[in-house]
Parts: structure tokens; sequence; C-alpha cells
């Protein structure tokens, strides 16, 4: 296993979506044309599967070392209402597109932290969505707490609200990797927190670990494991830390690089860890992603309905999910499109009546079929690939393939390939075999964390 982490740890993407952020073509792109592709996903699968919302909640109080995400750090919680303000008006604008009442299929809260924000604002943002659309039937609703500042009042107004699915940051209980990471978070505010929301009835609950942190060893992220296993979360995403220092605002430069794990210490953390889980009950479920047998994750797995986008692994699929928020993401099927970035430019492009995106892409026909065999290998660990009439830059793609079934990460037969157990580590490489757009653009620097 060493040799095949030496020979494939290398930078790449995490596929949550293709073509990947930075291979966007913002040439072809503009907000009138993001529109279009709304409009026609929107009337090509409403009445059927319904859409989903994700809404990017940004402020935090602290700012923790480890997190790449966009947000906001401030202890003034007056900036609440105008945002949650913008975010309405902003829905307003897609309802404009629409002219049938929206079905509702799947929404999502994240951050940022989606419980720096009261329970009696969050009720009046979710009431000011539900008043116009419609919920479909076994609907998704879920969101992303801080277990230090979520209280029973959240979890129990969320819930009345509709909400079954919550997600709590763990990441570490060492308190040396916790004050490294400047995420100090003792394991009884997450014992309380996840009880509580057993308590009033939530049948998914998830805990996020992070190996690969500063100061971390088997040690601490064994009993990190072990301290979890005391609640029984539903489920678990075990991700890898992404070491992205270089990016503008991500605040990972509170450590030293020495301090981080080597690759092969990283790798034994997860490898050891994923064991360790599979012993006490756990499937694993697509990259990262770990659950009990009844939950919904592991079911779609099963039934070949799992999903992958920018929300992470869902266990529905829609083809059009509006992202709202500073810096949220959407995506039509035929075309990505991402809001600007600062607060304040957001709130200033909705005042305007201007959906507030600022870069995007319109997927080609050639893209929509790379994405189909990166979401096929991502969500189920196969797919049916023809050589014979690919394109011609994936002609080179059956001798890596070729070369990654010598080193037993794949089996192909005729046009099916599957990613094996031991290749399940190297899911993320595979994917890049398909990965025209990366192939064609080879970066001159570091874009992307590291594979393993």
């Amino acid at each position: 296993m060493n040799s095949l982490i030496d020979k494939y740890n290398i930078p790449g993407p995490r596929y949550t979506s293709y073509p990947t952020v930075p291979y966007w073509d913002e040439s072809t792109f503009s907000p009138e044309k993001w529109k279009e592709t709304v409009i026609r996903s929107f009337h090509e699968s409403n009445a059927e599967e319904g859409i989903s919302i994700y809404i990017h909640l940004p402020f935090c109080e602290a700012l923790c070392t480890f997190c790449a995400c966009h947000k906001r750090i401030t202890k003034q919680h007056s900036v609440e209402v105008p945002y949650l303000e913008s975010v309405l008006k902003e829905w307003k604008l897609y309802l404009d597109l629409f002219n049938e009442r929206p079905k509702l299929k799947e929404l999502h809260l994240g951050g940022g932290t989606p419980t720096f924000f009261s329970p009696e604002n969050l009720r009046t943002l979710l009431e000011g969505i539900f008043s116009s659309v419609d919920i479909a039937e076994h609907p998704e609703f879920s969101f992303e707490g801080h277990p230090n500042n979520t209280t029973k009042e959240h979890l129990q107004t969320l819930y009345d609200l509709g909400f079954r699915r919550v997600s709590f940051g763990v990441q570490d209980y060492d308190p040396k990797v916790q004050k490294a990471i400047n995420r100090i978070q003792p394991f009884e505010n997450v014992k309380n927190v996840t009880e509580w929301a057993k308590e009033i009835g939530y049948r998914g609950i998830s805990h996020d670990l992070v190996f690969g942190l500063p100061h971390q060893n088997w040690e601490a992220m064994e009993h990190t494991i072990r301290k979890t296993m005391e609640l029984k979360p539903d489920r678990l995403a075990f991700y890898s830390y992404a070491h992205v220092p270089w990016v503008k605002g991500v605040g990972q430069r509170g450590f030293d690089e020495n301090d981080l794990p080597s690759g092969e210490e990283k790798r034994r953390l997860y490898e050891d860890g994923k064991r360790l889980l599979q012993d006490l009950g756990y499937i694993e479920v697509g990259m990262d992603h770990f659950s009990l047998e009844h939950d919904d994750l592991y079911q779609s797995l099963i039934h070949k309905k799992l999903h992958r986008n920018f929300m992470g692994y869902t266990s529905s699929n829609t083809q059009l999910m509006v992202g709202l928020g500073m810096s949220a993401i959407s995506d039509s099927w035929y075309a990505f499109a991402q809001n600007v970035k600062t607060v304040e430019e957001y709130q200033k492009m909705v005042e305007e009546g201007k959906i507030p995106v600022v870069k995007g892409h319109v997927l080609s026909e050639e893209d929509l079929i790379v994405r189909r065999h990166i979401l096929n290998l991502m969500c189920q660990l196969e797919t049916t690939f023809d050589i014979n009439n690919s394109f011609p830059e994936l002609d080179n793609a059956l001798e890596m393939l070729k070369e990654m079934e010598n080193d037993g990460l794949v089996e192909i037969n005729g046009t099916e390939i599957k990613i094996t157990e031991e290749g399940r580590a190297f899911t993320r490489n595979v994917a890049m075999v398909f990965d025209l757009r990366m192939m064609r653009n080879k970066p001159e620097t570091r874009i992307f964390s590291m594979t393993i």
C-alpha cells in the first residue's frame, strides 16, 4: 500500500462537480445564459422530482484554521436579519423565473455556522421559503450545527419545520489538535447536542471527523473514533484535511507544515480509522462517508440512487439545485453558477434586483458525458465506458486504467470499469483519468489538495 500511496498521492479534485471550479470556462457564461438553463431545468424536472435549495449562512464567531469555506468572522449578531432578508429577496428573483410553484425536495443550510443565527431568525427565513413552495413527498431537510452554539431550541425549531437530518462538526477530540485548529470543543458539548437531537426525533444524525490535521496521530484518532462511538451517530463523514494555505482567506497558516502528518502517516490514519469504523458496524458509502445499515445514505447506495453535488453525497437527486447566499453555488445540470463572495457585494446586487452570480460554466455535450462517468465512479464505484468511441484525448485512458488494474485499483471487463475495495482510497485518482478539462490544461501551480 505504501508504494501505491507514493505513486498516486498527487494533487487532485474532490469532484463535487465536473468540470471542477478551476476549469470553468467563463468566456461562454453569462447571467442570461444561466437563467435560460435554470428555466429549462425547472420545467424538465419540477413536476417529477422537484428541486433542491442550498442556503449559505456564512457567519462564524471564530475562525477555525482548518476551514477552507467562504465565511465572515464576527460576533455582531445584528448582521443576521439584513442578511436573511437578502436571501429571501434572492429567492424571489428565482421565483420570478418560474411560471409555476416549485416543489421542494431537498434543502440544506450550510456555512459558515448556520446555528450562528437565532432560532427565531431561522424560522422567519424558512417560513419565507416554504410559503412559496409545495413540499415534496419524503423531503430531505438538513443543516450543519456547531456543537458549541447549537441549542435545544435550534434543534426543536428546525425539527418543527421539517428538518430530520443534522450534521455536527467534531473534527477531533485531542486538546492539542483542537488548539492548533482553533476549535476548542469539549466532548460534553457534542454529547449534549447529539442526545437532544435523538430525544427530539432526528433520524439522521451525522458527525464530521477529519484526518490529517496538525499534531494528529493514531492514538488521538482512535480516541476520537471511540468517543464518537459512545454517541453512535447514524452516519459519519471521515474527511481528509485539505491543506490549501495558498487560497486567500482560508486561515491555514496558524501552524507549521511540519506539524502535519506525512503522507504515509495520514494514510494510516485513514486505513486504520476505516477498519475501526467497519469493526464498529459502519459501512463505507462512496468516498469519505460511512453509515449504519439503516441509514438512507447506505440504502441509496444499495439501490444505486446515491448522488453527489456541491453539498457532498446525498440520498436524493434533483436536476436543479438553487444556491442562495453569498458564495453559494447552483447547479442546473446544464450549467453551474457561483454567487459573489462578499456579503456587501451580495446584498448590493440583490437590492438592485440582480441574481448575484459572479461566474459560472455552461456544460458542453462533452462535459455532460464526462460528468456522468465521474458521477458513476464517485457514487456507484463503476461506469460503462466505450474506449473505441471516446474523445480523442481519452485514447490514453485505457493505458492509465490498465496500469491501475495492474495495481489492483480497478477491474476492467469489456466496457465495464469497477473500482475495487483496495481502490476505494484512490477513487479521486480513477476519476481523474476521465477529466478532459484537466488533461488539456495542466495547472502550473498547486490548485488542489493531495488525493491521499
